[in-house]
Order: structure tokens, then C-alpha cells, then sequence
């Protein structure tokens, strides 16, 4: 089996059991972030979202973004379209977590920046594009997020364990796991570690909520190996038929409107 054994995959088979005992349901989507031209991974990618019919909310990086990717776009209906930072640039202070929209940047400075940037993406994909931001490092002042609704967005993506400050912000839908290891060489983490994650995750959600839950999965195509792609496509293809995971287009989740194939066309 590809990703991982057969025996890797038990306690991840068990926990949706238990979901589906309960009635429950977790409602399964991607994002991938750092998409700037077309590439073979990017292909990849738009191929795995058509092959498990499942959309993947692409997070565009603005001042980089090439209109060689709008073009590759438009075939692939996979692949949506959103606002990732602008230059996707390090501007916190010397020894701070790297992030472009901290609270030392003026509401002025970050606003003006952000409404450039949509304009170059707006110039690119047009109606296309997703009124969603997706912060560089899933990082953001939570009261400069609280920005974004009068820039014109509706949804909001960081990682696990951000949230809003009082002053608010759009509807926000976080990512849950990332497959890729970071500090280890920016290769794919282990998939027995993978799995093994996803089902910590997976029991808190059904201890701590009720009802359906959300469950993202944070992707980066142009830095994935074999092993991030193995057990990506493995994942889906043992989850998807799973019961208790039903597979999420990410706009529904920030409430965005899904054309029919006739308005498609």
C-alpha cells in the first residue's frame, strides 16, 4: 500500500469508526498554499483534486504570481484561486516568528498593501479568484484581520489554534495538519506520523465539539517528494470511502457560492 502499511492505517480506520458509530461526520478539504507559476506539481496536484473530486483552495502569492498560472488556471477547475499575503516577504521584528502582517505594521500600511495586491490578482483571474486570505506562515495580527472584511474578503485561513480577537474578522476555517516537515529538510513527514496525528486530532474534535467538524489538510505542491505525494494520495484514496468523511468543496466553507455546470460554461 502506498503512503504507509496496512497496519499504519488501523487506528485511523478505528477513529472513523467511532465517528460513524456517533452519527458523526468530518468534513475533509485542502488547501495549498505558494502557488506562483505553472510546474509538472501544480499539474499534480490539480490531477489529484479531479481524480477524488475534490477542489483544492490554492493560495496565490499576488507580486510573484506569473500570468502563465491564470492561463494554466482556466484548465485546471480543480485549483481555486485566493490572496496569499502579498509579497509573501519576513517583516517581523529581528527574532519574532516570521509573519508579513504583524501588529508592529500600521492598519494603513497593511490595508493599502493587501487592496494592491487583490488588484493584481482580480487583474489575473477575475472572477476566478476567492474573496479568501490565506497569511504567509498562517500568521496574522488577529486586529489586523480584523481588517479584511471592508477589503472586500469573506473568509479567512491560518493553521490550527488561530483565532479571531474581539474586533472580529471574515468567516475563518483553519488547516488542521501539515504533511510537510519543515525543520527535517522540507521533505514529506513520516506517513506513521502522519496518521498517527491525524487521529490525536481527530479524538480531541470528538471529545471537545458535537456535531460535524472540519478537517484541512495544508499542502505545499512545489515543495512536495514522493513521500508527501505517496501519502497524500493514499490518505484520500482510504478516507474518502470512509463513511464519515465527506469530502469539502472550501467554498462552502467560507460560504461562496458554487456555480452550476451551465454558469460554469
Amino acid at each position: 500500500m502506498t503512503g504507509a502499511t496496512q497496519d499504519n492505517w488501523h487506528p485511523l480506520f478505528a477513529e472513523l469508526d467511532r465517528w460513524s458509530a456517533a452519527g458523526r461526520r468530518i468534513r475533509l478539504w485542502l488547501r495549498d498554499d505558494d502557488a506562483i507559476a505553472p510546474s509538472p506539481s501544480l499539474d499534480c496536484l490539480a490531477a489529484l483534486g479531479e481524480r477524488f473530486e475534490l477542489p483544492v483552495l490554492l493560495a496565490v502569492i499576488p507580486m510573484l504570481a506569473e500570468p502563465a498560472l491564470a492561463r494554466a488556471l482556466e484548465t485546471m477547475p480543480a485549483l481555486l484561486p485566493c490572496q496569499h499575503g502579498c509579497w509573501h516577504r519576513n517583516l517581523a521584528p529581528d527574532g519574532a516568528k516570521k509573519s508579513e502582517f504583524g501588529r508592529q505594521r500600521s492598519a494603513g500600511a497593511i490595508s493599502g498593501e493587501i487592496g494592491e495586491a487583490r488588484s493584481r490578482l482580480d487583474d489575473l483571474f477575475g472572477p476566478a479568484l476567492l474573496p479568501v486570505f490565506v497569511p504567509p506562515w498562517n500568521r496574522i495580527d488577529p486586529a489586523r484581520a480584523a481588517l479584511l472584511p471592508a477589503l472586500g474578503f469573506s473568509g479567512l485561513s491560518c493553521f490550527r489554534g488561530f483565532g479571531l480577537g474581539p474586533a472580529g474578522g471574515p468567516r475563518l476555517a483553519n488547516t488542521d495538519l501539515d504533511i510537510m516537515d519543515w525543520g527535517g529538510g522540507r521533505v514529506g513527514r513520516s506517513p506513521a506520523e502522519l496518521i498517527a496525528e491525524t487521529c490525536r486530532l481527530l479524538a480531541a474534535h470528538r471529545d471537545d465539539t458535537e456535531g460535524e467538524v472540519t478537517f484541512g489538510v495544508l499542502l505545499h505542491h512545489l515543495d512536495h517528494d514522493a513521500t508527501a505525494w505517496a501519502f497524500l494520495e493514499a490518505f484520500l484514496a482510504l478516507t474518502l470511502g470512509h463513511p464519515a468523511i465527506v469530502a469539502t468543496d472550501p467554498r462552502k466553507l467560507f460560504g461562496i457560492g458554487i456555480p452550476s455546470r451551465q454558469d460554469a460554461g
